[in-house]
């Protein structure tokens, strides 16, 4: 453990001495691999809350925008670019500093939890641009064979549209999910103790900052990559024959 100063995981965070088992926190002694694993799981459950804000928004707002009502559209549009086009970090500053000024039930709410909402929104902003290409390159008649049936706009939308465009547009949510984790990084600015905190931080205490943000690096690359293999199962299981980007 000691080659390349590895060794530096399994010390105690508070007087630095080593720990036998550094996996587990016992009496009071935390180990810079177990608060390394603390900051990989905050990252991967921030990056999931946020992907389930984005999808729930930016499909909404990717529906709103190709729907016959130009109010609508005007919402979807504006809810894309307001999003869109704020840098994220400026984004979250504004929901940990400024939103609870505003929304005094706000100061409840945990760094955390403003975080992924933060992030979700950010995401939501692209998602909804993917949505609306997917409904967007189905051909039109599939729209008015829906109508024909009978179907409601809505239900034309969840029964026929929806699905064919999913189907479209697994690759582009693959990236998004991918930057999604990547993104997650921004959060230790409104103090989240994620692994990019861990890294600047170990790395001060320990004086080994290479060694720390290699771990990181790691982290981040596993998660994405888990993230990138698990949604390319699914782009092959619901890829239908003959479709847009079908085989």
């Amino acid at each position: 453990m000691a080659i390349f100063g590895i060794d530096t995981f399994c010390r105690d965070t508070i007087d630095k001495e080593l720990i036998p088992n550094c996996l587990k926190s016992a009496a009071g002694d935390t180990s810079y691999l177990h608060w390394l694993l603390q900051g990989w799981g905050t990252a991967v459950a921030l990056a999931l809350l946020a992907l389930v804000v984005a999808m729930a928004f930016g499909v909404l707002m990717g529906i709103l925008r190709t729907t016959p009502s130009k109010v609508l559209v005007l919402l979807g549009d504006a809810w894309t670019e307001l999003f869109r086009n704020v840098p994220l970090i400026v984004q979250l500053f504004l929901w940990y500093f400024v939103m609870p000024e505003l929304i005094p039930p706000f100061k409840a709410l945990p760094g955390f939890v403003l975080a992924f909402i933060g992030l979700g929104l950010f995401t939501s902003a692209r998602i909804s641009e993917q949505i609306k290409a997917g409904i967007n390159a189905l051909p039109r008649g599939q729209r008015y064979a829906g109508l024909a049936m009978g179907f409601t706009l809505p239900q034309t939308y969840r029964y026929v549209l929806l699905p064919m465009a999913f189907r479209i547009v697994v690759p582009p949510l693959t990236s998004e999910s991918m930057n999604i984790v990547k993104n997650s990084s921004v959060a230790f600015a409104v103090s989240v103790s994620e692994l990019t905190m861990f890294a600047r931080q170990a790395g001060e205490e320990t004086s080994q900052p290479v060694l720390m943000f290699f771990a990181v690096t790691l982290l981040y690359f596993v998660s994405a990559f888990a993230i990138n293999r698990v949604l390319k199962w699914v782009e092959v299981k619901v890829r239908v024959p003959g479709m847009i980007g079908g085989k």
